[in-house]
């Protein structure tokens, strides 16, 4: 009885601590690299409709970003909200130039060398 109980406990706990990954990890950042850009305009505006009828936006940015050694690649992103100009993105990137997702960060934040790019 008592091993029947702990192969329970025990199974019990992975299942607990498989949720709490789940609902914790972001997966679109984990493992990626990551680029910064200035936002410098407005996005470009993509209108769709919902299957319930709603007009959503979908913002398009299309511009340079930088590799922390200052090196420049072309990315293109989107964001449902027209993003604040001058703000200062971390974008989580994977093959190559691919957009997975995003953070706004500081001046301060920046890498040196991209920090002399921007």
């Amino acid at each position: 009885m008592k091993k029947v109980f702990i192969v329970l406990a025990s199974l019990i706990a992975v299942v607990i601590a498989g949720l709490v990954i789940i609902a914790t990890v972001d997966f679109n950042r984990l493992g990626k690299n990551y680029v910064y850009v200035q936002i410098a305009g407005d996005g470009e505006v993509e209108k769709y409709t919902a299957s319930n009828g709603e007009v959503l936006e979908m913002y398009w940015y299309k511009q340079p970003a930088y590799k922390e050694n200052g090196e420049a690649i072309n990315v293109e992103f989107s964001a449902t909200k027209n993003l604040r100009h001058d703000a200062y993105l971390k974008l989580y990137v994977k093959n190559g130039n691919e957009v997975t997702s995003y953070d706004e960060v500081t001046f301060d934040e920046l890498p040196e060398k991209v920090k002399e790019k921007l």
